[in-house]
């Protein structure tokens, strides 16, 4: 008989195996999880907090009113056809391509007409385009 003291190891957890299990996991969560960007936001355009503004020495105003009626520069667009707006954008760029459009839409402005503006800005060439708005304060006094 085989009476000898055996030497008894202490077992290991090894927590390796178990970290790339929850890793897993928590890559799977996060794929498959959607997210209601909509229901928790609400939002009220175009309202910003900046309180410096930029001032572009080679700017074109393009203002959208509320009816879908343009101006370039304060002179009124009298056809609203994306033809139009591209030949007048190009005659008010008097920089070129170095020209900055900036859109001034009123907020209940169709969405439809500022994309007809940056749609006659790009077959104009002109790609450098911003969206003016109001601070929050300015907002809240009107």
């Amino acid at each position: 008989m085989n009476f000898r003291n055996r030497v008894r190891e202490e077992p290991e957890i090894n927590l390796i195996p178990f970290i790339d299990v929850l890793l897993v996991v928590l890559i799977f969560l996060m794929l498959s999880t959607t997210y209601s960007k909509f229901t928790e936001l609400q939002l009220k355009l175009p309202v910003s907090n900046s309180d410096a503004q930029r001032d572009y020495p080679k700017e074109v105003l393009v203002t959208v009113t509320a009816d879908g009626s343009y101006t370039i520069n304060r002179i009124p667009v009298p056809d609203s056809s994306l033809e139009a707006l591209s030949a007048a954008l190009l005659e008010a760029a008097k920089a070129g391509k170095e020209s900055v459009i900036i859109i001034n839409a009123d907020a209940s402005a169709k969405h439809q007409s500022v994309i007809t503006v940056m749609e006659a800005a790009r077959r104009s060439g002109l790609s450098q385009i911003t969206f003016a708005t109001q601070s929050s304060t300015q907002a809240g006094g009107q």
